[in-house]
């Protein structure tokens, strides 16, 4: 879908820096339960504000960060929201190192979870696992 699908033709330098219309409008459209409409006005205003994209640009990189978002807020003055989106930057911050740390953390309790077993059957096997190689151990043999 192109700009002028969506009466943006024109394509001055302001759209260069910004998301593409097409995008945010899709994006816009997505979000948005069926029923509510959005103005072509609103998201004109959407589009203008997508300031982090710029900001990343002048950065030299790629992909937008958390950093470029907070400045795009402060350069917007939004200046009341960006204490939370730093909080909120922190957990995610703190989830990723976990999933990096521990990748098989999900599958192992989706296993678990899967396993058909009530938590005692789970600590009865567990328990007789053990057993066996505390058997094993005491007697010199390798586990199977």
């Amino acid at each position: 879908m192109s700009d002028d699908d969506h009466g943006g033709g024109g394509g001055g330098a302001d759209e260069d820096v910004g998301l593409p219309k097409a995008t945010v409008y899709k994006l816009i459209q997505e979000m948005l339960p069926p029923d509510v409409v959005c103005a072509k006005d609103t998201r004109d205003l959407l589009t203008d504000c997508c300031v982090a994209n710029e900001i990343c640009e002048n950065d030299a990189k790629k992909t937008i960060a958390g950093e470029h978002v907070i400045t795009a807020l402060k350069n917007l003055g939004f200046e009341e929201y960006i204490e939370e989106l730093n909080e909120v930057l922190e957990d995610h911050a703190k989830q990723s190192k976990v999933a990096i740390s521990f990748p098989d953390r999900e599958s192992r309790s989706s296993k678990l979870e899967n396993s058909g077993l009530s938590l005692e059957e789970l600590q009865r096997v567990q328990e007789e696992l053990l057993a066996k190689a505390k058997a094993n151990l005491e007697s010199g043999r390798l586990a199977p």
